[in-house]
């Protein structure tokens, strides 16, 4: 049996605007209808003998996360982490995860955020390693290079191992790190291969080697799990214990120092989306070679990414460059600039500003919310709510509240009252008054929200039924 296990913990901070820290891109529709977390776990399920994934999350993403899932009619295990403590860590509990009913199956690690263009010469490249990995190897999954490439690890082929002509693996003579331009053209002649960061490997000998490699994070991370909860549909694992845990990758942790590491040549289309210029490399191009998504207007304009969320976009006399437009912000860039875009993301967060971390539309596991308009002492939300969801039971410390209903009807709850507010009608909720949101309905229930008072800030709650076991988030 291969149990899928899918890393959906990163921020993807190259691909901002688009990507925030709490919606990242493994949770947008980057390169087709579906999430590429909905991507990477169809793409899992088409293997054969596999059973159901493991899904390995922040807090934040959970109800996100979650819900894309059942989207497409997984079943999956999800996990949350308390902190991110990188990769191997994460795939340590995951591998206790898988184990804890007795049985030891491989796992397939797979980043939430990779696209593949061929997913049956994925599907056939595990099943070549999966003999490999029964016997106790740790493969990992070296991509063929189609040109030098200075952003991605690279892997050296050694022996043979196993029968068979094209050979199903090799074992790996050493990982080298990211090289300048020369050093990756000359990997490139030599037959190296990328790293992929995908892995198969037992459950069992994975332990027993980070047990080896690294003691502390291998006894934190057992720990964690055997403090695990469960929570509505999440297990969470053990904070004080998972805090604790040394932050590696699984390649340092274990791949780099193993006697037992092997890799499979993989030519499948394979992009970990890392940046506009990689996105735009893997895209659908038109004649011009650009691609132009939403509401944009183009004149003489070559090779370039533009992408429009909410306002028309024109542009002219541009190549080679990124604009991405959204809501309440806008990048324009060269692609050659592409991997600098973390830089802004990091800018943004020294200046705590909101837009590193949240879209001017929210998701929250009742609905979503979105800020129209604020300043001084007011602010001013659209606010949507799914059929049969609601609020917590709260209370706010330092502003009111004015409800109007545009779409479906409210049940309002409001002191020791509870009443219903049908569409064009409204509500008030005065300053420290506990009150809840609910809506009974079969159709999404809209209404917008007026705030007023001396703070507004998503921290102002007190939360007295906490249905989504969430801390000082909105609602």
């Amino acid at each position: 049996m291969i149990i899928p296990v899918i890393l959906a913990g990163g921020s993807g901070t190259r691909l901002w605007p688009l990507s925030r820290e709490l919606y990242p891109k493994q949770l947008l529709p980057l390169t087709g209808e579906q999430t590429m977390l909905q991507q990477t776990v169809a793409r899992a399920g088409a293997v054969a003998t596999v059973g159901a994934s493991i899904v390995v999350c922040i807090d934040d993403h959970r109800f996100m996360v979650a819900e894309q899932l059942r989207a497409i009619g997984e079943k999956a295990t999800v996990l949350i982490e308390p902190v991110g403590r990188d990769t191997a860590p994460a795939v340590a509990v995951a591998a206790l995860e898988a184990m804890a009913a007795g049985d030891d199956p491989l796992l397939l690690v797979l980043p939430a955020d990779h696209v593949i263009a061929d997913p049956g010469a994925f599907a056939a490249a595990v099943q070549a390693g999966a003999p490999l990995a029964t016997t106790g190897h740790f493969i990992t999954f070296g991509i063929v290079p189609c040109r030098p490439e200075t952003g991605y690890g690279y892997i050296q082929k050694g022996d043979q191992l196993g029968e068979g002509d094209p050979a199903p693996g090799f074992r790996v003579s050493r990982f080298v790190e990211k090289p300048d331009a020369a050093t990756a053209a000359l990997y490139v002649a030599e037959g190296y291969l990328w790293n992929s960061g995908m892995f198969l490997l037992r459950a069992s000998r994975f332990l027993a080697e980070l047990a080896q490699f690294e003691p502390e994070m291998a006894a934190c991370a057992r720990a964690a799990h055997e403090a695990r909860q469960q929570d509505l549909d999440f297990i969470r694992l053990g904070k004080a214990d998972f805090v604790r845990c040394p932050a590696k990758s699984l390649d340092y942790a274990v791949m780099e120092r193993t006697r037992s590491a092997a890799v499979i040549p993989l030519a499948c289309g394979w992009s970990d989306v890392g940046s506009w210029a990689a996105l735009w490399e893997i895209g659908d191009r038109d004649a011009d070679g650009n691609i132009l998504q939403g509401n944009v207007l183009a004149r003489d304009v070559s090779d370039c990414y533009v992408h429009a969320d909410e306002r028309l976009v024109a542009v002219i006399g541009l190549h080679d460059q990124i604009v991405v437009e959204t809501s309440d912000a806008v990048l324009v860039a060269h692609k050659d600039k592409a991997q600098e875009v973390k830089t802004i993301v990091q800018q943004l967060k020294a200046e705590k500003r909101s837009e590193a971390v949240l879209h001017r539309r929210v998701y929250r596991p009742w609905g979503a919310y979105e800020c129209i308009d604020c300043g001084e002492r007011f602010q001013v939300k659209r606010i949507e709510v799914k059929p049969g969801a609601s609020f917590s039971l709260q209370r706010h410390y330092h502003r009111a509240e004015h409800w109007v209903v545009v779409k479906g009807a409210a049940e309002v709850t409001n002191g020791e009252r509870t009443f219903l507010v049908s569409e064009n009608e409204s509500t008030y909720i005065p300053v420290g008054a506990m009150h809840r949101l609910r809506n009974p309905g079969n159709i999404p229930l809209e209404i917008v929200e007026v705030q007023s008072g001396s703070y507004l800030g998503e921290d102002d709650i007190e939360r007295f039924d906490d249905v989504y076991g969430h801390e000082q988030t909105s609602n």
